[in-house]
């Protein structure tokens, strides 16, 4: 299959060029259009996003999300790659379950999947899955994130196991008896409303004793969703001692803070919590200086039965992988950069992995994305892909909008 995308401009560029694309790679830049012709409009043409950190709620949860609705709306943000939680009903600890959910999302034509898989059996923290099974069978990360790993032994010894293996661990590192029942971030908000508070010190303490297995075993290890100014600041001290360790920011954690809970909606319960604008501006300060490695989503949907729950009982989580270019672009563009910005969603993430960087170079994977930059459109739930049609930023202008993906050399996502 060719394809050719005209109209389109290379980041830091002004000159408006094509790119002609031929069974699954790039051919050549500016040749004379072949096969299918589309027209970019004018956007800014970068690799395709990866997302190392979302919830695609298949199997067993389809009614929040399913392969073809989450790789949808995966391909709507701009991503080409999507690495899958394993917290599932089924969990993901079955090497047969991971072959039967790449076979289904191969034929959907739309973003790529690459699952993660439990590091323990159902998740428990008790006993390592069948971790080499697992990565043959085609996982590419262990992890319990929907669960902290309460029991340091296990994780050890699941951090040996993937370093023989050659597997990055990410985790969700909370300490649960600190977190408790907390349902929002603990201080001067959470004590004026009366509910629950989740220390910083429960993300802080859990990432401190987690850089010490990571000393000892020389494995590597990634920290999921920042929230804290001291986690990441955690983070920093390990890394200036030469541990093979990284991190991850989302969005929410960035632009929306604990003063959102003030109405009682729990649209902005996520676990982490949202923090204070001291730890947003800190994050920042970490993307900036390099401190942190890349953005990912956390991209966790819930019905919205679910969601309009009291405060008390409703699920965590935010879903928003079709706005969360827009939101980075929109919000923090100016300080971060178009190259910068590109990085933490593509290289950065690629890095984590252990996966070649992404480049849009002749012979590369054709997996690409076309940006409008400039023109605002309002965030509009009822037209996403995800069967989560709410957000946090409903109605609200934003710039950065994917005009059109482009996965393994095939249209996966074009905008109207």
């Amino acid at each position: 299959m060719t394809l050719t995308i005209t109209n389109i401009k290379r980041v830091g560029s002004d000159k408006t060029e094509s790119v002609t694309v031929e069974n699954g790679k790039i051919k050549g830049w500016n040749l004379p259009a072949e096969g299918d012709v589309l027209d970019g409009k004018g956007g800014t043409v970068a690799p395709a996003f990866l997302e190392i950190h979302a919830h695609l709620r298949e199997p067993g949860q389809t009614e929040k999300e399913d392969l073809q609705s989450g790789l949808a709306a995966a391909a709507a943000g701009g991503y080409g790659t999507v690495v899958c939680m394993p917290n599932t009903s089924p969990v993901i600890d079955d090497p047969a379950l991971v072959r039967s959910l790449i076979e289904k999302a191969n034929g959907l034509g739309l973003a790529r999947l690459r699952p993660s898989a439990a590091l323990t059996k159902g998740q428990k923290g008790e006993a390592l899955a069948e971790l080499t099974y697992l990565r043959d069978a085609g996982a590419v990360m262990f992890t319990d994130d929907g669960r902290t790993n309460e029991n340091a032994r296990v994780l050890r010894l699941g951090l040996e196991y993937a370093k023989s293996l050659g597997m990055v661990v990410s985790v969700h590192a909370e300490d649960a008896t600190l977190r408790a029942d907390g349902v929002m971030n603990e201080g001067p908000v959470s004590e004026a409303l009366g509910l629950p508070g989740n220390p910083a010190a429960a993300e802080a303490a859990r990432i401190a004793r987690d850089m010490e297995l990571v000393a000892q075993t020389g494995a590597r290890l990634h920290v999921q969703h920042l929230s804290t100014a001291r986690g990441l600041d955690i983070v920093r001290e390990a890394k200036g001692r030469g541990l093979p360790v990284t991190c991850e920011v989302c969005p929410h954690h960035l632009d929306l803070t604990d003063e959102k809970l003030r109405e009682f909606d729990a649209m902005y319960k996520v676990a982490p919590p949202l923090r204070t604008q001291a730890d947003a501006d800190h994050l920042l300060e970490g993307l900036l200086d390099g401190s942190v490695d890349c953005i990912s989503t956390d991209h966790a949907p819930h019905t919205r039965a679910e969601k309009e729950r009291d405060l008390l009982d409703a699920p965590f989580g935010i879903a928003y992988i079709e706005v969360a270019f827009p939101v980075m672009w929109t919000r923090f563009g100016e300080k971060l950069g178009l190259p910068k910005l590109i990085d933490l969603m593509t290289a950065g993430p690629a890095r984590v992995m252990g996966w070649p960087v992404p480049t849009l170079d002749e012979g590369e994977n054709a997996d690409l994305v076309v940006l409008d930059l400039n023109t605002e459109r309002e965030v509009n739930p009822a037209e996403f892909k995800s069967k989560a049609k709410f957000t946090p930023w409903q109605g609200q202008k934003l710039r950065g909008f994917p005009l059109l993906t482009v996965v393994d050399g095939k249209v996966a996502f074009q905008r109207a």
